[in-house]
């Protein structure tokens, strides 16, 4: 592979997804606190290992039931399910924000509802790039603080490692995984994160097809690999203080947090390095493996002891 390919310039796409993944993991944290107030909670005991299994299970079937609906060319079907999600999401991010403000649940639950629902029209009528990112920004910050204040932590070790496990089976092996993102690319939903290559790149004008000797306009993320790491960071820095205030880093951040971000960058790294050949990677083997580490290494430093609570 040539300098030119190779050179610095060409990985600032995986430096500014990597800084996505930043924000994700940051806005999440700043969400726990207010949802955790509501009540936002996916499952009702944190610390039973079988939500990480219904967790699975549920993903295998949704799963399932997109790639039946792509095989039988229902495609609306997939775009109504993902924008209902969408939309849902977005209404519990923007109910707790305005929870922070003096204001009535009524007032709260139809401004919520108004700007999810806005937001979603937005989707659905002008799908750009950037309108795709922003939306997939808070979607993504929402999920991960919903199912972090939802799982303690050893809970969410296991749906890392099964969840690292499944994707690398699903892309290397039955490549199902990969047939989905396809199949659902020219839907333009915010199931992914788009990084163009330059600033006239158009998300809606893009057919996804690559052109003998022609690259693609821009790199992609699925959404997914911002979310299932962050959702071991914000777990660990609701569940961790709470049994121990000395993991506390600085503000309203932990060091088993902090390592776990820095361990989410580690892994993204490395796997960047993979994808720039051209390849189509799993992104979780890697980025699940580096927040586990990065989590453990950052209750280590803190001396709190074992990182398994």
């Amino acid at each position: 592979m040539s300098s030119e390919k190779t050179g610095i310039k060409d990985y600032i796409p995986m430096l500014v997804m990597a800084g996505i993944i930043l924000v994700v993991q940051i806005t999440a944290l700043l969400l726990a606190t207010p949802m955790n107030a509501n009540d936002m909670k996916a499952f009702e005991d944190p610390d039973s290992t079988a939500n990480s299994i219904y967790y699975i299970v549920i993903i295998f079937i949704f799963t399932f039931l997109l790639l039946m609906a792509i095989k039988r060319q229902m495609q609306w079907i997939i775009q109504l399910t993902i924008l209902l999600a969408v939309g849902s999401t977005m209404y519990y991010v923007f109910y707790a924000l305005l929870s922070l403000a003096d204001i009535s649940v009524m007032a709260n639950n139809v401004i919520s509802i108004l700007v999810a629902a806005l937001l979603t029209i937005l989707l659905y009528k002008f799908p750009e790039w950037y309108v795709i990112n922003t939306i997939g920004l808070i979607i993504g910050a929402g999920a991960s603080a919903i199912f972090g204040i939802s799982l303690s932590i050893l809970p969410v070790l296991v749906l890392l490692a099964l969840l690292a496990i499944y994707d690398a089976i699903s892309v290397y092996k039955t490549k199902h995984m990969i047939d989905l993102a396809e199949g659902v690319m020219d839907l333009r939903l915010p199931i992914l994160f788009v990084i163009p290559k330059h600033m006239k790149y158009s998300f809606i004008k893009d057919s996804f097809k690559k052109e003998d000797g022609k690259e693609r306009e821009a790199f992609f993320m699925g959404l997914g690999d911002a979310i299932m790491p962050t959702i071991l960071v914000v777990s660990a820095n609701v569940f961790l203080v709470q049994k121990d205030a000395t993991l506390n880093f600085i503000g309203f951040i932990s060091y088993p947090a902090i390592g776990a971000m820095i361990g989410t960058i580690v892994g993204f790294m490395a796997l960047s390095v993979l994808v720039m050949k051209g390849k189509p990677q799993a992104g979780l083997p890697f980025l699940n493996s580096g927040v586990i580490l990065g989590y453990i290494a950052g209750v280590l430093a803190s001396g709190a002891g074992t990182p398994f609570y």
